[in-house]
């Protein structure tokens, strides 16, 4: 079984917590774990968050974010209108300011990707029964 939303939301450093709390709802209301909820949240966050802070709206203004249950496993996909170099996690310490985001995905996602084909789609999946 398969359950998915899709949202589009402005392109704003508002989106994240919007995001997080349609994603919230979403992972509750298929009685997802406490942990599960809470690794997802962050993911989101960061994906969203570097969308906004590295790349461009789509045509619209908006960003679009989805997630869905596939099986076992949580996907998590945002996707925005900009197009950069390929992005890596870097090595950062307590004392970085910024360049966590991909660092952070990368430790509590299961696996993520990039997709550059038509803008940036940063794409994560979480396994819904890891905890």
């Amino acid at each position: 079984m398969k359950s998915h939303d899709i949202v589009r939301l402005p392109f704003e450093l508002s989106t994240p917590s919007i995001a997080r709390t349609k994603l919230a709802a979403f992972l509750t209301v298929h009685r997802a774990s406490s942990a599960v909820i809470d690794d997802a949240l962050i993911v989101i966050s960061e994906m969203i968050a570097n969308a906004v802070s590295h790349g461009m709206p789509k045509p619209d203004g908006t960003i679009e974010i989805s997630w869905s249950i596939n099986g076992t496993l949580l996907e998590l996909s945002v996707h925005d209108g900009g197009v950069s170099e390929p992005l890596k996690p870097v090595d950062f310490d307590e004392d970085s300011l910024s360049g966590r985001g991909l660092s952070i995905i990368n430790r509590v996602a299961d696996r993520w990707w990039v997709d550059m084909s038509q803008g940036t789609r940063v794409n994560a999946e979480l396994l819904m029964s890891q905890h």
